[in-house]
Parts: C-alpha cells; structure tokens; sequence
C-alpha cells in the first residue's frame, strides 16, 4: 500500500472502475464547460489527494490522439458525496499528469 503523503497527491496510478464511474458522474459538466459533445470518454490515469474529500487529477481519452486533463473534487459523503469538476485542460497522449 503507499504511504499517504498529507497534502500531497498519490502516484500516478491506471484508471480503474471506480475512476470511470467518478468521469461517467462529470462528463456532463466537462461537456458543458467545452461545449462540446464526447463520444469516447475514457479514464487512463490519475492521481488522488485527500482533502475535506478527494481531489483528483485524471487523464481521460477522448478520441484520436487527444486527452483531457480533469480536475474533479469528490465530496465527503456527509455533504453530498458529488463529483465537481473544478478545471479542465487539453492534452495529448504522451503528456503527463500535472497539477493545475
């Protein structure tokens, strides 16, 4: 298991379903920030903080050779337990995850 860092954000680590579940929940909201309709909307990476909730950072492919960068607050359960996306950015595959 890896050590949590207090503050900071876990390694980079392959999508799994929990992460596709948590951009299923968002992909409305990424669409409407980029007005833009995404027919491939698949997690790759991410990495995870902890915070009051989790902050994570999340590759997502979303056709051809391009990929977003997600910013995506999940809240605590007691308040909510809701995904908000809170920045977005454009990538290309070989790009890393990056803090934004």
């Amino acid at each position: 298991m890896d050590a949590i860092k207090c503050g900071g954000f876990s390694k980079v680590k392959d999508a799994d379903e929990e992460i596709q579940t948590i951009c299923d929940e968002v992909k409305c909201q990424v669409e409407e920030k980029r007005n833009e309709a995404y027919v491939v909307f698949k997690a790759v990476q991410y990495k995870s903080q902890v915070v009051q909730g989790i902050n994570y950072d999340i590759k997502v492919h979303v056709g051809g050779s391009s990929y977003l960068h997600l910013r995506v607050w999940k809240k605590l359960p007691c308040y909510g337990g809701e995904a908000v996306v809170t920045g977005v950015e454009d990538h290309h595959d070989k790009d890393p995850i990056q803090p934004f």
